[in-house]
């Protein structure tokens, strides 16, 4: 006890003599460069895999995304989200070891200075929105009036572009932190940091071991922090949004059901669930991939999209809009182009493993598509309108 308590105040006695930190052991630049660092992949990995994400719901004009590698998708999300996740134990520990910085008096000791710690301001509070939102999003909790992905999408340039200005505005501190050596440094500081940073490495390593499993199947066993096991659900899948939260329980057994195919057609089509079961029937083997993060693969049967589209005379290079029975909400209807409706893997699936589709899973008759996010697979199918 004793000798513990003497080898603490000569480290913080060295430290306070040696130029360049402010504080302590951990409260120092050399630990804020190096957090930095991780938290500046970290952002860019979760920057690109968010604008893929956004931009595969949202295409821009007429871009077509591909349809393969079939699992794209899955991987890009799962990494952005799962990512996401892991940054957060990087995120508290840069913000703890910079705090003695964040409160410093007088805030600001000049214009310049002041444009300066507006901009951290700004990079430490959408930081923190983007973290606590992400995490909410993904538990399905919602604690606020406005669009999430419209919130989510916009502050995320504006974390990036903060981030940009501030490292270029500290690039020569932290290369000096991090690839000069100007002093030797105390062996109970150079400890004192690998423990401290070891730590952190941890609790983000193990945020990706007890969550990836919810999106590499091999792993799902260790998915502890998960917010959905990818292999819950009625026929073994996941469900965000059921049927009866849907509203669409009674008329999903409608006799009267048709699917129908029009718009810019040569021969418009009125099909009955029974004329479905009649037409040639094909079995692939794809995820699901969700927003959220979780994904799970099944195996699907029903009729190729592109068949369907030929027996009605439409044009390969048409936009086809799936159009659901559910009356409202965000996604139900979604746009298939060329790409993927082409694309041999692409079903209006009527089975999942043999089984007619459970209601929840999209009874009557639902899209399954390569390399396409989960919101778009529309669930209880009714039209496919040609454009």
């Amino acid at each position: 006890m004793v000798r513990d308590s003497v080898t603490r105040d000569r480290v913080e006695t060295l430290l306070r003599s040696v130029p360049g930190r402010f504080g302590s052991v951990l409260h120092s630049e050399r630990v804020a460069a190096r957090l930095g660092l991780w938290l500046g992949i970290s952002f860019t990995v979760a920057f690109a895999t968010g604008l893929f994400s956004h931009f595969m719901q949202h295409p821009p004009g007429r871009l077509a995304w591909p349809s393969r590698p079939v699992g794209l998708y899955r991987i890009t999300q799962g990494l952005h989200v799962i990512g996401g996740l892991a940054t957060i134990p990087l995120l508290l520990a840069k913000l703890w070891t910079v705090y003695p910085k964040l409160w410093q008096w007088p805030p600001f000791r000049s214009l310049s200075h002041a444009v300066e710690r507006g901009l951290v301001l700004v990079l430490v509070g959408a930081s923190l929105f983007q973290s606590i939102t992400g995490l909410l999003n993904i538990s399905y909790v919602y604690l606020w009036p406005f669009s999430f992905p419209a919130a989510h999408y916009w502050t995320a340039y504006l974390l990036y572009g903060a981030l940009i200005i501030h490292v270029v505005n500290e690039w020569a501190k932290v290369r000096r932190q991090l690839w000069t050596r100007e002093q030797v440094e105390p062996r109970e500081v150079v400890t004192a940091r690998r423990r401290f940073l070891g730590t952190v490495a941890a609790a983000s390593g193990l945020t990706v071991l007890f969550t990836v499993g919810e999106t590499y199947a091999p792993l799902s066993g260790l998915a502890l922090l998960a917010p959905r096991e990818p292999h819950t659900g009625p026929q073994g899948l996941p469900v965000n949004k059921s049927a009866a939260a849907a509203g669409v329980t009674t008329v999903i057994h409608d006799p009267g059901y048709r699917l129908t195919v029009t718009g810019a057609v040569r021969t418009p089509l009125s099909l009955t669930y029974d004329d479905l079961l009649r037409l040639p029937q094909h079995t692939v083997r794809l995820p699901i991939a969700c927003v959220e993060g979780w994904s799970a693969e099944a195996e699907w049967s029903g009729i190729r999209l592109r068949d369907l589209a030929a027996l009605a005379g439409i044009a390969p290079d048409a936009v086809l809009t799936v159009e659901s029975l559910e009356r409202g909400g965000g996604y139900r209807s979604s746009e298939v182009r060329p790409p993927h409706w082409n694309d041999q893997l692409t079903l209006l699936a009527l089975r999942i493993g043999g089984a007619p589709l459970a209601p929840d899973h999209g009874f009557p008759v639902r899209l399954i598509a390569p390399n396409r996010p989960g919101v778009l697979q529309t669930k209880w199918v009714s039209k496919v309108v040609a454009a």
